[in-house]
């Protein structure tokens, strides 16, 4: 199989699961160099995932040899890196969100455009087995036709485990922006494009006390809102409520639920590659844990980069696109717009349904054999 170089920048904690990923389980990707502002970090991972080049940012975008770069920066160095790996001539991907305003994130869209680049983003968790097998169950019919869904992320944020959680609470900030991207670029995958938005923010806190090392005792202040929580019209007529939140101790809401005129789905957490998958049809007491059909069900990020690398060879779309990662970009934006002005939100932005991955796939490929 033709493999596509790719380049990473940034080698921080994320970036050990698709280093591992890329260079040991995709077929069509080949690492040929990593870059950090830390050159020692880069060097450790070149070292631990036999990259063979360690590279300033500059030196690595100069290569005439890497198609691909895989933006794994700090959401506040997202649209500096990839539009300077676009203006370079590399098709990007980057890590959630595509960017901290959406102005930027319109930018790069029409930048890739003008270049004839792809654009792709995080999250990739929507390729993995249970989001997909979700998404098989709606298309075929098994809960007829979607009229609703809720979606919920509630936490007391991430001051008691994180080395270094003051960016949650600053602008760019906040759990919409921090968890949103998994549930809606899941809900986006299963119920299609949204048209309007309301929503309400809160805060519980104006200060955090981190109680992880090695910043224990550091108060951060809260800059940001931490419960988030509003309704999304979707296009296809799909109602969904949802909350993100950093102020709740404990709780016992679902994940997903997609509910249809024939049934419940039951969905895994979005920020997951697998299950279970719960359907309960019309008129059933019970759920039905519904076996596995798809690969990757276990952490696969990266599976976007390659299914990037895998449409430089066949010429069709990727599915983490650029306009799919805008519209979530823009959805996270509505909810807080919406809170601020008490207006709803009609979204400017649209993007189509991703394609899914075929069942059965061989671990590796993002084709059928």
């Amino acid at each position: 199989m033709d493999k596509i170089n790719i380049g990473i920048i940034g080698c921080g904690n994320i970036s050990g699961i698709y280093l591992t990923n890329l260079t040991q389980i995709f077929a069509n990707t080949r690492v040929v160099a990593c870059s950090d502002l830390d050159l020692d970090r880069a060097a450790a991972a070149a070292e631990q995932y036999g990259i063979p080049h360690v590279l300033g940012t500059s030196e690595l975008l100069a290569r005439e040899d890497i198609q691909i770069v895989v933006n794994l920066t700090t959401p506040k160095q997202h649209y500096e890196v990839s539009k300077q790996a676009l203006l370079a001539g590399k098709h990007v991907y980057v890590e959630k969100p595509l960017t901290l305003s959406l102005e930027e994130g319109k930018a790069l869209v029409q930048l890739a455009k003008e270049k004839g680049l792809m654009l792709g983003c995080a999250p990739d968790t929507f390729l993995g087995a249970g989001l997909q097998l979700c998404r098989k169950l709606i298309d075929d019919g098994y809960i007829g036709r979607p009229v609703a869904a809720t979606a919920f992320m509630a936490c007391h944020g991430h001051e008691s485990w994180h080395p270094a959680p003051e960016f949650y609470y600053q602008g760019g900030g906040g759990p919409m922006f921090d968890m949103g991207p998994y549930y809606l670029t899941a809900l986006a995958s299963l119920l299609g494009p949204a048209k309007t938005v309301c929503g309400m923010t809160a805060s519980a806190y104006e200060e955090r006390t981190i109680t992880s090392a090695p910043k224990f005792g550091q108060k951060i202040p809260v800059e940001v809102p931490t419960h988030v929580a509003g309704t999304i019209l979707y296009q296809n007529g799909a109602v969904a409520t949802m909350i993100t939140s950093f102020d709740v101790w404990s709780s016992k809401l679902p994940r997903i639920e997609i509910y249809g005129t024939g049934g419940t789905l039951y969905v895994p957490d979005p920020n997951t590659f697998g299950g279970p998958v719960l359907l309960q049809p019309a008129g059933r007491k019970e759920a039905l844990e519904i076996p596995m059909i798809h690969a990757y069900d276990e952490n696969s990020r990266g599976i976007a980069v390659a299914d990037m690398a895998r449409s430089l060879i066949t010429g069709d779309t990727h599915r983490a696109n650029g306009e799919l990662a805008l519209h979530v970009l823009e959805l996270m934006h509505a909810f807080h717009t919406s809170a601020d002005s008490a207006q709803y939100v009609q979204l400017q932005t649209s993007c189509d349904r991703p394609a899914p991955l075929a069942p059965g796939l061989v671990k590796g490929y993002l084709d059928p054999a």
